[in-house]
């Protein structure tokens, strides 16, 4: 997840209209501070004399920081929770999805129970032929089919799965915050992550292409908190 971090700060960069030499200064700071202004001059083949109106756009900025009989270092402290929540909403949920744990429309609840078991997961996607989307059952749907009396080896799992219209699903191209705000609205634990396919007869239907859960949004709080 560092190279998220790192093309944001990249692009906070660009956005000051940093020279390349200035860009440079921040990269040897970041690697190699604290360090001397005189030190950085010789990495670059430079005088200090020409490195100071640089280096004083970039501390008068916030990027560094200067510290007498100390050097130049790159100021991380003061920006980390902003950096933190603005490269959360740009993340796309392409870029963190899992595979889907998909099983057919005919299974039967129990062989649907097993396979969320070995899957180890909390949410089946349910499709048709094609991979398009047909419904979603989730493990308390095949809770509440066990304390029933139907043959959980003749029912198939279509007659307890959630159907569209009322499936919550996302695209490759939401944010990460959409489908986090939407499985919270909806209190879901994960959701199918679709393509929209349009056949021949000019009908649409949502093709799978993966799931986004909580553990992936997790993940991403987590690794993003490290590398900050």
């Amino acid at each position: 997840m560092s190279h998220f971090v790192d093309s944001y700060k990249l692009k906070v960069v660009k956005q000051i209209q940093l020279s390349d030499r200035q860009k440079k200064i921040v990269d040897i700071v970041k690697s190699s501070g604290p360090i001397t202004g005189e030190q950085i001059a010789d990495q670059l083949g430079l005088t200090r004399a020409t490195l100071r109106p640089d280096l004083a756009i970039l501390t008068m900025s916030g990027i560094l920081e200067a510290r007498p009989r100390v050097g130049y270092y790159y100021k991380e402290d003061t920006s980390q929770s902003t950096l933190l929540a603005e490269t959360f909403k740009k993340l796309r949920v392409k870029d963190i999805k899992s595979v889907p744990v998909v099983v057919t429309e005919n299974i039967s609840i129990y062989d649907a129970i097993v396979t969320m078991f070995i899957e180890d997961v909390g949410t089946l996607i349910v499709v048709k032929e094609g991979g398009i989307l047909a419904g979603v059952v989730s493990r308390k749907d095949l809770l509440k089919t066990c304390l029933g009396r139907i043959d959980l080896n003749k029912t198939p799992v279509s007659v307890v799965m959630t159907r569209m219209p009322n499936i919550i699903t996302v695209t490759g191209e939401d944010t990460v915050l959409t489908a986090a705000k939407k499985m919270v609205e909806h209190e879901i634990d994960a959701l199918p992550v679709v393509k929209v396919f349009v056949n021949e007869d000019g009908e649409e239907s949502l093709e799978v292409v993966g799931r986004i859960t909580k553990t992936n949004i997790t993940g991403v709080f987590l690794e993003l908190g490290e590398k900050l």
